[in-house]
This record gives structure tokens, sequence and C-alpha cells, in this order.
């Protein structure tokens, strides 16, 4: 018996620090880009050709597949496009990396399913920063349902796998990998185990272990096993902190002789091929007032806890039995042309070949929620489950590709998923939004590697004397077909995408590049910068902050970072942490946006402040009713009484000046003064040039 924790734990030991493998595909440069991941301390299963690639992606049991498509963008779109189902299903990511000229196709490559990009020439740095914000998104794209930990109890559930210990005679296998070899036990006499394997097979396992164990580098082999040209590759790796070899297995096999039909051995249903082929036929053939095609994904969550309580045996059990159950339904349904399929792990999918209005869509698939919830007996045991279903209905006369149909069927399913009800539908007001949304964040990309998005200085001015003495950088983003958008527009864009912090950085860094090049006649103001949630968190922000400060030459006492409120609740005493650096360092610091968060008084008693800014919201009730300005008043007395100095936001009107001013305030920004202008209008505004142009939407 090997005397080791069993793959579950494997699972539960990368959760909790380190990584599931990433799916690797790259054409032309495998080994080396593998190399440079590895380096990351991530473990890789490296493809160079995509046959068969949603079945190896699923294999593999990554919740990150990367292709690279430098070189070879006509190839690596079809990758993109065979593993968009795979991705959306599992809540996965899918990173492409793409060569600079090859920037105008783009847009297919989302359209594709793709969820990130990284364009070449680039670094370990940059690569390893897109693989973290793929981490995230994986994360995000959870919510609240699985965990890391149980999501990856459940793709090792599905996947083939092995480990042992050096000195061992025995190898405990996966589930899958025990039945995929014929062997009824996990734990296996390496003897037994390596005669299955040919000779030449041996060999190459005995060098790729020997080179594992004497250098810790990750690596690989392959052979041939059984009587119908099936071939292994093993990934294998060393995990320090249990000191086991792991080892990841891809098979492939000759399949001509193998008749057409289902291929997911433990339901009898279609696999992800059939299905697209399937919805590319009635899309090809659609036409008329309504929809031909819809597409429903049902996902099972915390199918992982089944596995965990229940074990491997019950949860087989109860996906056979979830298949029966939405064959039993869609036999009800009346429709005529229907595909079921099991897609990966514990989602399936249900493709609908006939017309049908959005309204009964929904009532199927609320039908399918309620019967896949009704508990599953094992045993003398009841085993409850839940479930969500995403629909999206194929518009008619749109040409719409299958990708693309998948991308939104997923993106209901993490609707519904997110949401409290068990069916989310993607209406086609909510489509169009979803796909502004979705160009908005295209653009967005675009814009920031070509430098399109521009810093404006809004200026801040001291109540007791009208003296303009700093100015709030604040980003702007001429689009070309939008207009001119602000900044909440571009963070919210921004977020969608994981780009926060690239756009965070662009805007600090145009700032302070326009601000170090300021005349004398502006030498005295001070710049304040906003800082972002996600900047809070990034490792070694506050040095490379400093770094971006430095680097331009602008003094740092004369700079005052924004956080706004609602980006610290999640971890205070970091951000206490981070903000007494910056202090330290000679910046002051400023809550921004003061008043729309739930824990003000907390901020107050634990940060290290010198500013505290009213929103704008908060500063425009004081001149509503005499509580509104009872209020008011409190905050700004609780500021002084802290020593610190408060700023007013958003202030249009001379009587709120003046109530303000009454009250105790120090300094105030908005469009009484000027709204936010040029390094230019700036100056002419200290000569009291007040700028005409009307106020920026």
């Amino acid at each position: 018996m090997v005397n080791v924790a069993g793959l579950e734990g494997t699972a539960d030991q990368m959760a909790g620090g380190g990584f599931l493998p990433l799916f690797l595909l790259s054409f032309r440069q495998r080994d080396e880009l593998a190399a440079l991941i590895r380096k990351s301390g991530r473990p890789v299963v490296a493809a160079r050709r995509s046959d068969m690639i949603e079945r190896r992606f699923i294999g593999s049991g990554a919740a990150i597949a990367v292709v690279d498509a430098r070189g070879a963008p006509r190839e690596g779109l079809a990758a993109c496009e065979a593993l968009s189902l795979p991705i959306a299903s599992t809540g996965s990511a899918l990173l492409v990396l793409i060569s600079q000229g090859d920037l105008a196709v783009l847009d297919r490559f989302i359209d594709a399913g793709v969820t990130h990009y990284l364009v070449s020439p680039f670094g370990q740095d940059a690569l390893v920063n897109m693989l973290r914000m793929t981490d995230r998104f994986v994360e995000r794209v959870a919510g609240g349902g699985k965990s890391a930990s149980e999501r990856a109890r459940l793709r090792l559930a599905e996947t083939e796998a092995w480990s042992w210990r050096p000195g061992d005679r025995s190898v405990q296998l996966s589930s899958a990998f025990a039945e995929r070899i014929g062997f009824a036990d996990r734990d296996v006499h390496i003897w037994r185990l390596l005669a299955g394997i040919d000779r030449a097979g041996r060999r190459a396992a005995n060098e790729a272990l020997s080179k594992l164990l004497a250098n810790g580098r990750a690596g690989a082999f392959a052979h041939g096993v059984g009587a119908r040209g099936e071939r292994l590759a093993h990934h294998i790796h060393f995990d320090d902190d249990r000191g086991i070899v792991i080892g990841w297995v891809e098979g492939s096999r000759d399949d001509s002789d193998v008749p057409a039909g289902p291929s997911d051995p433990l339901t009898g249903l279609a696999d992800a091929d059939t299905v697209r082929a399937f919805l590319a036929e009635r899309l090809a053939n659609e036409e008329g007032p309504e929809p031909r095609a819809t597409l429903m994904l049902l996902g099972i969550t915390r199918f992982g806890l089944v596995n965990a309580a229940f074990g491997r045996v019950a949860g087989d059990a109860v996906l056979q039995g979830v298949a029966k159950r939405i064959e039993r339904i869609m036999g009800q349904s009346g429709q005529d042309r229907v595909l079921l399929a099991r897609t990966a792990g514990s989602e399936f999918a249900i493709a609908i070949g006939s017309s049908m209005a959005p309204e009964k869509a929904e009532l199927i698939a609320q039908r399918l929620v309620d019967a896949v919830c009704r508990p599953f007996v094992s045993a003398d045991r009841l085993i409850p489950l839940s479930c969500r279903v995403g629909v999206a209905a194929a518009e008619p006369d749109r040409g719409e590709p299958v990708a693309s149909l998948f991308q939104r069927a997923g993106a209901a399913l993490a609707a519904a998923k997110h949401g409290d009800q068990g069916v989310h539908m993607l209406d086609a007001s909510q489509e169009a939004e979803s796909n502004r949304r979705s160009q908005l964040e295209i653009d967005l990309r675009r814009a920031l590697h070509d430098r399109e998005i521009d810093v404006l200085f809004q200026p801040q001015v001291k109540i007791g004397t009208g003296e303009i003495v700093g100015v709030e950088a604040l980003a702007r983003w001429r689009h070309p077909t939008l207009g001119e958008l602000g900044a909440e527009t571009l963070f919210d864009a921004a977020a969608r995408s994981d780009y926060v912090t690239q756009l965070s950085a662009h805007i600090q860094r145009r700032a302070l590049e326009l601000a170090a090049r300021w005349p004398l006649a502006l030498s005295h103001l001070r710049l304040s910068l906003n800082v972002t949630a996600s900047d809070i968190i990034s490792p070694n922000f506050v040095a490379e902050f400093l770094a971006r400060v430095d680097a331009v030459g602008f003094p740092r006492q004369r700079l005052t970072v924004e956080v706004t409120e609602s980006g610290l609740i999640e971890d205070l005493a970091n951000a206490a942490m981070i903000l007494s650096d910056l202090r330290g360092a000679g910046l002051r610091v400023a809550i921004d946006d003061f008043g729309t968060g739930y824990s003000s008084l907390a901020y107050l008693k634990a940060l290290p402040l010198d500013y505290l800014k009213i929103d704008k919201a908060l500063a425009a009730d004081i001149s509503g009713s005499t509580r509104d300005r009872i209020v008011v008043r409190g905050v700004i007395d609780m500021a002084r009484s802290l020593g610190l100095a408060v700023v007013a936001e958003g202030v249009e009107t001379s009587a709120q000046l003046g109530l303000l001013a009454r009250e105790g305030c120090n300094y105030y920004q908005g469009y009484l003064c000027s709204r936010a202008v040029d390094s230019d209008a700036l100056i002419h505004l200290l000569h009291g040039e007040r700028s005409e142009a009307s106020p920026a939407a």
C-alpha cells in the first residue's frame, strides 16, 4: 500500500497554495514556453498538435489553457474555437499569445472564446502577471459556487493521473487512469504497471524519472500500450512538500474503426464535437422569424462535495442519473430535434434544433432544474443536488457562429450561478448590452496598447482663499464611436476583463509624465492619483509605484494617493500597512468618495490618513434638509478632530460652497471652479481665465 495521500489530497495541496496543471498548446515553441511557465512553479501539460484538443484539455485537469498562436494565427484560432465549449462550460480561462502583426484579427479570437491575450514580445514577468490574472478570472467566474479545492477535486476525479513516492514499490492511480488501463485496484505494484508498457516506453520512463529526481525539473515520457494502437504521454513533476512524483496522463487512439456515436462512456451522451456539428448545421439552415437553435448549459453546483462525501462510485451513479432525468424531461418537451451531451465533469449541454419561443425554452430549463434537484438515492443515503441552467437562443438571420452561441450560454450559466434564480436566459436586449460591453473591453485593450487613454486634471481649491492648490488626475478616453468616456466607464470595462491593474498603472504613469513637464507656473500644485483595490493587493505595489514616481522626477512631497473607500474593505490591515509605507516615503494619503461604503468609521480609526474626501452625493446633501447638513457637519467635525483636512467633491453651486465653508471644510473640487482640463487650460485657470468649455458628461 502506498503511504501517500490520495489524488484528492493533491487537489487540496494545490488549491491551498500551489497550482493545478496548466494546459499549453504551442505549435512552434512548446518546450521553450513550457520551461518559461514552469519557472513560475506551475506544472504544465504541453502539446504541439491540436488534434483531440478538447479531450486533452479536459483530461489535463487544468483550469487555464494557453494557446500560442504566434506565427500560426490560423491554427491558433481553430484551436481556440475547439476549446470554446470546455472553457465556457467549466468556467476556465483561455489565454492566447499572438504576434504584434496579428492584432487585426484579435476580434476573431475574442469571438472564439478567448478570455485573455498577450502580445509578443513579452518577458517572463509579463507572462507570470497575465497568468495571475487568469487565476483571478477563474476564481471570479466560480463565484459563490465551487471553491478552488472543490473544483480541483472535480477535475482530478475526471483526470488520468498517478502518484509515487521514490523508494516505494507501489504506485497510486486515479480512478480514471486505473479504468483506462484495466486495473481494478488503485494501488498497483510498480512492476505490474511497467509490465503493460513496451520496452522503449520503459526505458523512456526510467530516463525521465531519473532526470526528475536528479534535478527536480518537470519532464515527460510516452509509450504504447495495448493492441489497439493506443499511446499514452505522462507529464511528471515533483511535489516538494510531500516528496512524491505526480504524473498527469493524456492518451490518443486510432478511432478509425470505432463507429460514430456517443463518446461519453459514463452517461452514453454525445460529446462536444457532436454538439458543435449539430448546432453548426442548424445555424447554417436557420430562417424565419423564430430561432431554430437553442442551447442550454446545465451545471451541477458543488458536485465535488458529492464525490468527497459519498465516493467516486456514488458520484458516477449520480451523473448517470442526471443524464437519465435530462433525457426524460427533454423527451416530454415536444421538441423533435434535441441533442444531449456531457461536455465536461458535471456539466451538460442540451441543444435544441427546432423552433422554440423563449418562454417555452425558459419553462423547459426550469423543469430540468426541478428534476435534477430532486435528491438521489445511494444505498441507504439521500444525495441532494443543486444545479443552474444558462439559456441562449440563436437570433434568426444573424449568421451567428457556434462559438458565439456557446459563449452566450456560458455567460448565462455564470449569471445563473451568481443569482438567486435557477435559470438565466439572455434575451435580445441583454445580449446587445453584453455585446456592447464585450466590444468595449476589446476596444479598451487596444486603447491601452496604443496609449489612446489620456489624463485630464480637475483643480482642487482652498476654500478660504479661492487659490488652486492641487489637482486630481482623471482618466479620459475619446472613443471613436461612443465619444468621451470617463473613469467610471473605463474601470467598469477593465474590471470585467481583468485589466484594472494595467489601466491604473497607465493612468498613473501618464499623469506623472504630464505633471513632471509642468512649467514653473504649476510647480507648486499637488497632484492626486487614484489607487485601486487591485493595486492594493498587487505584490510589490509600493516599490513599483515609487519607482514610477521617481522615474519621471516628480517630487514625492507634492503627491497624494487617493484610495476609494470601497476598495479597502477586503483587507484593512494590509491596506493600512501599504498606506503607512507610502506616507513614510513622503507621500500624502486620502480616502476618496468617503461616505459611499459601510465601514467608514473603521477606516478613520485604522488607516494612516492626511485627507478625507467627501463623496459628491454627500456634499450635495449640505444644501438639502437640516438633517442632511447635520450629517455633513458631523463628518467634517470628526475629520478635523482626527487632524485630517477635508476635501468636498462635486461642488457645483455657490450655495453649496458657502455652506461647506461655514461648516469648516478646507478644500473643494467641482464644476463651480472647473471641469477636468488639460495642462494648458490649467495654466489659464491659474491666471484667472476660467475655461468656457461645457462640462463633460
